[in-house]
């Protein structure tokens, strides 16, 4: 009995060690989740309208920004509609980048009501030299009426098409222009910050790309370099890599038009005037309507996606911007080359 108490000291005195090194554990584990949630709290927030420019954002700010899309991937820009949630976002954003020029049509009252409110809106496409929709002002949006008019409740739709194409990003030189502003926007936000080394290393990245690009579709011979899209979205495109945006299925620089049996007509018979033998489609628009225009002018003509207004999900080889640069000059070569 006279060495129990002992033993029983030894032995309370081991478990309380034991207790005491697993609650030191236990809270240092707890003080560095708490230490990294704060850390990443005391990160600027960079809201972004679309997967395109979200990427874009990602290669300039790094670790040092949390940056939040809006748009999903596989989504239209044109038509797309934020939740309450999503507007909630952009309302605390610390900096909200979007395309600008009418793109996000869905997203337009929110991001004006967002600035008006005092949150820093930064519109990348009318800052890297925005060009005029390739076809002019002879496509229009909306539908014609019965004397040939657009009518004006449905010419709401889509961009004024007298106004410029803001499909800037299918140019890797203006995304590279692009992520210089952007780096610029936030220097003047986060001067602490050295945003701009990364983005003129993207930059680099990008141009070199548009290079690359081009040694891909230089098998496409001068006669056949002729362009017949979903809806105009390659001017940007186009006017980088030398073609020529000859006919859309949709009318206009938004997916929202619908084109009327006259317009899909002439459609028909300038493909077979030109010798077009392929449309080009979207991955993330529905090809019915090409496919119909397809059929119609001969059983040779295919229907080839590209990417447009959203980046491909993983595996796609359209994951990023330079990915889907590639991809596209790929699918483009591939069907026009030689």
């Amino acid at each position: 009995m006279g060495n129990t108490k002992p033993m029983l000291r030894n032995g309370l005195l081991a478990l309380f060690v034991v207790l005491a090194l697993i609650t030191a554990a236990c809270g240092t584990d707890d003080g560095v989740a708490t230490d990294e949630a704060a850390a990443e709290e005391a990160l600027p927030t960079i809201v972004v309208t679309t997967s395109i420019w979200s990427d874009v954002v990602q290669n300039v700010v790094g670790e040092d920004a949390n940056v939040e899309t809006i748009i999903p991937i596989g989504a239209d820009a044109h038509d797309f509609a934020p939740s309450s949630q999503q507007v909630a976002m952009i309302q605390t954003a610390d900096l909200v980048v979007a395309n600008g020029l009418g793109l996000e049509e869905g997203l337009e009252d929110v991001l004006e009501a967002a600035e008006a409110d005092g949150v820093n809106v930064l519109e990348v496409a009318p800052l890297v030299e925005p060009i005029p929709f390739a076809l002019g002002d002879e496509d229009d949006h909306g539908h014609d009426d019965e004397d040939g008019d657009r009518s004006d409740e449905e010419g709401e739709h889509g961009q004024d098409h007298d106004g410029d194409d803001p499909h800037v990003w299918m140019d890797p030189d203006r995304v590279a222009r692009a992520a210089i502003e952007i780096a610029e926007a936030l220097n003047a936000l986060y001067a602490s910050i050295d945003w701009m080394t990364r983005a003129e290393g993207y930059a680099e990245e990008l141009r070199a790309t548009g290079v690359e690009a081009q040694q891909m579709l230089s098998v496409v011979a001068e006669d056949q370099r002729k362009l017949v899209t979903n809806h105009e979205a390659l001017g940007y495109f186009a006017d980088r890599f030398e073609f020529e945006v000859v006919g859309v299925v949709f009318p206009g620089g938004s997916t929202l038009s619908d084109p009327s049996s006259a317009e899909l007509s002439e459609l028909v018979e300038t493909m077979e005037d030109e010798g077009v033998s392929t449309i080009f489609g979207e991955t993330s628009s529905a090809s019915a309507l090409a496919e119909a225009v397809a059929a119609e002018v001969g059983d040779d003509v295919e229907v080839v996606e590209l990417y447009t207004e959203s980046l491909g999900e993983p595996g796609s080889g359209a994951k990023t911007v330079i990915g889907m640069t590639l991809t596209n000059a790929e699918r483009v070569a591939g069907s026009l080359g030689e």
